[in-house]
């Protein structure tokens, strides 16, 4: 046969296996991320009912590091890894989805806001590291222009995470004044927002994750900055590895933690109905799709998790590129859909206690699937930047 000729595919060549090593910082948060799992997993089916976290739940997930893991060390901050974050919200998922998602997003959070000027950075962590920061960033939303030293913000800003309980708001809006930067993100006090609650999903009800509106304030020049920074990963003073890399190097994998701990807690659960223990009458386990059903499953969210893995060991180790980011974008965004076809074929055969509303299984199949219906876990986006950069 005749060998077809096409555009040669830069391919990248095969990562080393990630390692199980922690630090002392990453072991600490594990360790405390547990302990928040706990009060977390009390209050998971109250939270997907009022639609909203519980205190006890926000207090312990903060004390237990989420949102001081990529605050700057000169502040108090860890300055972690993202395979640190990845395993401490990932077992944060096990117990409640919602949690594990604004615990995931007040560390990211931590992270943007590394890049305001070091005078913005004092007012935010001066006094402590444990800041709560919600965020609409992208898209940018709202208007801002220049006025005297700072700038006049206004606009409403869709599914902001944890907005009602945050401390700060860090909002992307679009520079009207027509200068070279088209949109910057501007922190804000919690206090100088209204939140519309209009927060009525399917799954990750829990999150919060309502409307804010922001009706004209001034924002000081030192509490901005572009956003096309910290899309790229710009380096700059005092910014560590964590800080520095492009937004889309580290975001699919922190989205996509949430959901490879709820399809875990959901495999348990399942298992527990397919497996019971010996002597119960007629074990599901006996079915041949049963069985089928527990590999398959197992084994998807086996390779989700590896995915996940490799990729954050990507975002803390491997060199900065094109085909580096879009990679970990690609893994992601698969690890996603991994996550949601082994949760829906334990849904599908999980017995009529699968189907009740107020049941952990169905829970965890609604909150999969939201977290995998977020724009940035989209396969054909990351498809097509993966494509560009390995066909170029």
């Amino acid at each position: 046969m005749t060998a077809v000729e096409g555009p040669a595919l830069k391919v990248p060549a095969p990562d080393r296996a990630p390692s199980g090593s922690r630090s002392g910082a990453g072991a600490d948060l594990a360790a405390r991320a547990a302990q928040a799992a706990d009060a977390a997993a009390r209050h998971a089916a109250r939270a997907d009912r009022d639609r909203a976290l519980h205190p006890e739940v926000e207090r312990a997930a903060c004390e237990a590091g989420f949102a001081r893991h990529f605050v700057p060390g000169r502040w108090g901050g860890a300055q972690g890894t993202f395979s640190e974050l990845l395993r401490a919200v990932a077992g944060l998922g096990e117990a409640c989805a919602s949690a594990a998602w604004c615990a995931a997003l007040w560390a990211a959070h931590g992270r943007f806001a590394a890049y305001l000027p070091p005078a913005g950075q004092r007012e935010l962590w001066a006094t402590s590291p444990d800041v709560r920061i919600a965020a609409g960033v992208m898209p940018p939303a709202g208007s801002a222009e220049p006025t005297g030293d700072g700038w006049r913000l206004q606009g409403e800003w869709e599914c902001v995470s944890g907005a009602e309980s945050a401390d700060w708001l860090l909002l992307a809006a679009r520079d009207t004044s027509g200068a070279e930067c088209p949109a910057r993100v501007f922190l804000v006090p919690r206090e100088q927002a209204a939140v519309r609650d209009v927060w009525h999903s399917t799954g990750l009800r829990g999150t919060g994750s309502n409307t804010v509106v922001v009706a004209p304030v001034t924002v000081p020049g030192h509490r901005t900055f572009a956003l096309t920074g910290l899309l790229h990963g710009t380096p700059g003073p005092g910014r560590a590895r964590c800080h520095s890399v492009p937004a889309h190097m580290g975001a699919g994998l922190l989205f996509a933690a949430p959901a490879l701990g709820s399809a875990r807690q959901a495999l348990k659960v399942w298992s527990a109905w397919a497996c019971p223990p010996a002597g119960a009458a007629a074990p599901a386990r006996a079915q041949a799709s049963v069985r089928e059903t527990l590999a398959r499953s197992s084994a998807e969210i086996d390779a989700a998790a590896l995915l996940l893995e490799q990729a954050a060991w990507r975002a803390d180790t491997a060199a900065v590129s094109a085909a580096a980011v879009t990679r970990n974008r690609r893994d992601a965004a698969f690890a996603a859909d991994l996550l949601v076809s082994a949760v829906e074929r334990l849904f599908r055969t999980g017995g009529r206690h699968a189907r009740d509303d107020s049941g952990c299984l169905q829970r965890c199949w609604r909150d999969v699937h939201t977290a995998a219906a977020h724009g940035v876990l989209r396969m054909e986006t990351a498809a097509d930047a993966y494509a560009s950069a390995v066909c170029a």
